[in-house]
């Protein structure tokens, strides 16, 4: 194939794309969320936009890893021998990266949580004081999320080589961590941002919300705050980016060529686990907003 021909092929599938996943999105750099700005960061229109925006570097960070075997010993305490750890090779590699993380203010944002609160140190940036946005809460869901990646997704999407994983001296371990580690904390931002959706719908109907709240309806707040055809956008959508993503443009008319990641097994993900999981963050959100602040 002349490269041209590649040009003009690869340009097309990216405009077929950008229509596809834009057609009712905001797409200049303005439109990224604010979080300096209470009402820019409620704006449903730019909490969507941003959660569009995530769903691309999830994807980008998916295949990424997938490139690579499971590696199970990564996440098997004492599988890696560690000097004055008990944690497993990925989680203290997730340990410590929070740790430095949030020397640079990271969990300082109202849009990040760690999976390792106690890892957490005092910043060596001034704070930027942020506006408080969010209603003062406990809701971290990140156990559940790393343990859904590393149990369910990781085993459906990684390569089996027939020599199974042969042990730190041979595998990628190191690699394999580092990008569970950008994986894990994409996937948390964007199912942690339900609060930042609920926070705008309870502002928008706040009487609905509080009566149910008062009440202890949970199922109610449930079914008010899904939306089942925009659930089914959202995986559309999905299965669309990683099966385009998942190829490389100058093969992606030769359809013998595999995708560089199971594409089942990435819109599963987001189905059985992102999906429902940010309702229960939305969900256990809301059930605190009545609480006063401190």
């Amino acid at each position: 194939m002349k490269i041209s021909s590649i040009v003009t092929l690869y340009m097309a599938t990216v405009h077929a794309l950008s229509n596809k996943l834009n057609r009712r999105s905001v797409t200049s750099m303005e439109s990224l969320i604010d979080l300096s700005d209470a009402n820019s960061a409620l704006d449903l229109k730019q909490i969507r936009f941003q959660l569009i925006r995530l769903e691309d570097s999830i994807t980008f960070h998916l295949i990424e890893r997938v490139q690579f075997p499971l590696n199970k010993n990564i996440y098997v305490s004492g599988a890696v021998k560690i000097p004055n750890s008990t944690l497993s090779f990925m989680d203290w590699c997730l340990w410590e990266q929070e740790r430095v993380q949030s020397l640079i203010r990271r969990y300082e944002s109202p849009d990040e949580y760690p999976f390792f609160p106690e890892a957490l140190q005092s910043p060596i940036l001034p704070s930027l004081n942020y506006p408080r946005i969010l209603n003062p809460n406990d809701v971290n869901v990140n156990t559940k999320i790393k343990e859904f990646y590393t149990e369910h997704f990781l085993p459906a999407a990684c390569p089996k080589p027939e020599h199974g994983d042969r042990g730190a001296g041979q595998e990628n371990y190191g690699s394999s961590a580092t990008a569970d580690i950008a994986c894990l904390q994409a996937l948390s931002r964007r199912i942690h941002f339900g609060k930042f959706v609920a926070e705008s719908k309870f502002r928008s109907e706040e009487k609905k919300y509080t009566e149910m709240i008062k009440a202890g309806d949970r199922q109610g707040i449930g079914k008010a705050i899904t939306n089942e055809a925009v659930e089914k956008q959202v995986l559309d959508r999905l299965r669309l980016k990683v099966q385009t993503y998942g190829r490389d443009p100058i093969t992606m008319s030769e359809h013998d060529i595999p995708s560089k990641i199971n594409v089942e097994a990435v819109v599963s993900m987001y189905r059985d686990y992102v999906i429902p999981l940010t309702k229960e963050v939305e969900v256990e959100y809301l059930m605190q907003r009545l609480q006063p602040a401190a």
